[in-house]
């Protein structure tokens, strides 16, 4: 737990709070959906405000499909990932059994809570500064055109304007159990003569991956 703390970037006077926040429903009576309830909101907050300051020039809509991408599950399993909780998460025996701890959802939902959690313990200021640690990088690595669209759409977009030929989509390989299988996507183009593939926890959240990582290599290519 002081470890997490350390990570997290802040000491919790109040322990119980961050242990609460890593509790599974299937643990006990002392769950935490209800920090997770608030930690969503906080983080929403804190996300609008990162935006606002950070892309001045765009309006209401373009805000809104950037945060909608950034709070997404497969973002925040992400970064519970790198923030290691799945080794601190409690849950009853079956579920950890289960492979509980390795869920999207489930890592989502407490990284929400950790969320909620600082925010009970140390104010919004303290929440705020945890959220822009999480998310200002992913903000800052790219451009607000390219989050406001889905990547697909937007390599198909680059494509056409270029006339060449659409991207192809396969799956490589699925890993994982059946609870929380990984999917591996392919994004070939036949054009280039070259191939990315992306991971994702369902068949089309790894085609947005490929697809991304396949426009920013043709951004690249064209601006050198």
């Amino acid at each position: 737990m002081n470890a997490l703390q350390a990570r997290l970037g802040h000491q919790f006077s109040d322990s119980g709070l961050l242990r609460r926040a890593l509790t599974h429903k299937s643990f006990g009576a002392e769950q935490n959906e209800r920090l997770e309830f608030l930690g969503d909101s906080v983080l929403n907050l804190a996300v609008s405000d990162l935006l606002y300051k950070q892309f001045d020039r765009n309006d209401e809509g373009d805000l809104t499909r950037v945060r909608a991408h950034l709070v997404r599950q497969d973002t925040l399993h992400k970064l519970a990932v790198s923030l290691q909780l799945p080794e601190v998460l409690r849950m009853s025996e079956g579920e950890a059994k289960g492979g509980g701890a390795q869920r999207p959802s489930i890592l989502a939902d407490a990284l929400e809570a950790v969320i909620g959690a600082v925010y009970l313990d140390g104010g919004f200021e303290a929440a705020r500064a945890l959220v822009l640690r999480l998310f200002e990088p992913l903000v800052l690595q790219t451009t607000s055109e390219v989050w406001c669209k889905d990547a697909k759409t937007a390599l198909q977009e680059w494509l056409q304007g270029r006339k060449l030929p659409l991207p192809g989509y396969r799956i490589e390989a699925t890993k994982g159990k059946a609870h929380a299988q990984v999917f591996v996507v392919v994004c070939e183009l036949a054009s280039q003569g070259w191939s990315v593939s992306g991971e994702g926890a369902s068949r089309r959240a790894a085609e947005q991956v490929a697809a991304q990582k396949a426009l920013e290599r043709l951004q690249a290519t064209d601006a050198s």
